[in-house]
């Protein structure tokens, strides 16, 4: 019945804590700033879930991720006391998030679904960012999907439902493959099928999620793996 494939992006299918880490130390520390960068990513990306709120709850109108992430990114620059740093340098520093490094089993499974189903991002990440994650690791997409389609942030069920929609297939014809149960957890009761992705380095080394904490139909290691049990 599964016709497309839809995925959550950071975390799932890039390494988003050590690629901000690598980039926040190349950009900042030619500035004279030294930090524990994976920290300094930590900290950045522990704004995320709260700006996200602040649209889903209405407080703020739907902003583009990148608008969110450099909201955050000043709030963060502020909290360590480095107000000193550029426009430029800070813009550039923002546009790290369109440049994590995949996890090295993602290219090859995706391009060994592609052979039987449609594949789609379905990301709180904007289209802009998609599309320089997909030409910097070599993800080929049939459609770039998620939140800045949906209007809306995961995981309300719109985000879900509105990937399925633009493929013309119904929530269960349509797989959603995450690293994170609450991801998953969502979109099955919006009616998708789920698969888990365990990537337990992902926050750091040991600190992501292993198994799922939610019933899925698949729960796999890798991209690769997943791509093998369902082009078999």
């Amino acid at each position: 019945m599964i016709k497309a494939c839809i995925f959550d992006v950071f975390g799932t299918l890039v390494d988003w804590r050590a690629s901000i880490a690598k980039e926040a130390q190349a950009i900042l520390s030619p500035l004279d700033i030294s930090l524990d960068w994976g920290a300094f990513a930590d900290a950045w990306r522990d704004q995320y879930e709260p700006a996200m709120e602040e649209v889903r709850s209405g407080r703020l109108p739907f902003s583009k991720l990148d608008v969110l992430h450099r909201r955050n990114l000043d709030v963060i620059l502020g909290a360590y006391g480095l107000d000193q740093v550029d426009e430029a340098t800070r813009c550039h520093l923002n546009l790290a998030w369109h440049r994590l490094d995949a996890w090295p089993d993602v290219a090859s499974g995706l391009n060994l679904l592609r052979q039987k189903y449609v594949l789609a991002p379905c990301s709180n990440g904007n289209i802009s960012l998609m599309v320089g994650l997909a030409r910097r690791n070599g993800f080929v997409w049939d459609a770039v999907l998620g939140a800045e389609v949906a209007h809306a942030y995961k995981p309300m069920p719109v985000v879900y439902t509105s990937a399925a929609a633009a493929f013309d297939l119904t929530p269960e014809q349509t797989l959603m493959v995450a690293a994170h149960s609450s991801d998953l957890a969502a979109a099955a009761a919006a009616g998708l099928r789920t698969a888990f992705v365990a990537r337990p380095d992902e926050q750091g080394p040991g600190l992501g999620e292993k198994v799922p904490g939610t019933p899925v139909d698949y729960s796999v290691k890798s991209i690769l793996e997943l791509a093998e049990i369902l082009c078999a």
